[in-house]
């Protein structure tokens, strides 16, 4: 089985500002502000999550073949 990665770079689309953040491992991350610029980011159109859409490391549940954090 492999190892899940628990952090990811975050990147902002705006100011493009990066922070590493944990992702949490039972819910969907939908909300994320920008440390910097105080943009709100949310899921791109088909992504289940702000890491899947603007991180280095998708999300633990798609890490592990789930498809999306928040499918059935």
């Amino acid at each position: 089985m492999k190892e899940l990665i628990l952090t990811s770079m975050i990147s902002c689309p705006v100011c493009n500002h990066c922070q590493e953040e944990a992702m949490p491992v039972d819910a969907c991350q939908w909300f994320y502000q920008c440390k910097c610029c105080g943009k709100l980011l949310t899921p791109k159109k088909g992504d289940c999550c702000v890491f899947c859409s603007y991180g280095t490391v998708s999300c633990p549940p798609v890490q592990q073949g789930g498809g999306t954090c928040c499918s059935p």
